[in-house]
């Protein structure tokens, strides 16, 4: 199986950046979609962003042109650049690994443990 371990975030002030890591073990890497997702407190989990396996990425509308989602097969990992960061960005971030790209949490197979993140305004 996957294992994700999820690391990077961290207090920001409003308009600061962060970037976010998934490191991954197993050497099928490459062949998993990734995607990173978020839950604020009182909310439920939110997409974020998505990378195929290949490089495709596709984004939540709330975070384009802001994050940027890229992967490293030779590292194992997966990174979320988070720049121009805004208190509704605060959450607890979480990376996942499934078949295919995809805004549907239920794709995904395996999960990191999350990261939290804190905008302050």
């Amino acid at each position: 199986q996957v294992q994700l371990v999820n690391s990077g975030g961290g207090l920001v002030q409003t308009g600061g950046s962060l970037r976010l890591s998934c490191a991954a073990s197993g050497r099928t890497f490459s062949n998993y979609a990734m995607g990173w997702f978020r839950q604020a407190p009182g909310k439920g989990r939110e997409f974020v962003a998505a990378i195929s396996w290949r490089g495709n990425t596709y984004y939540a509308n709330s975070v384009k042109g802001r994050f940027t989602i890229s992967r490293d097969n030779a590292k194992n990992t997966v990174y979320l650049q988070m720049n121009s960061l805004k208190p509704e960005d605060t959450a607890n971030y979480y990376c996942a690994a499934g078949p295919r790209n995809s805004d549907d949490s239920t794709v995904y197979n395996y999960w990191g443990q999350g990261t939290q993140v804190t905008v302050s305004s």
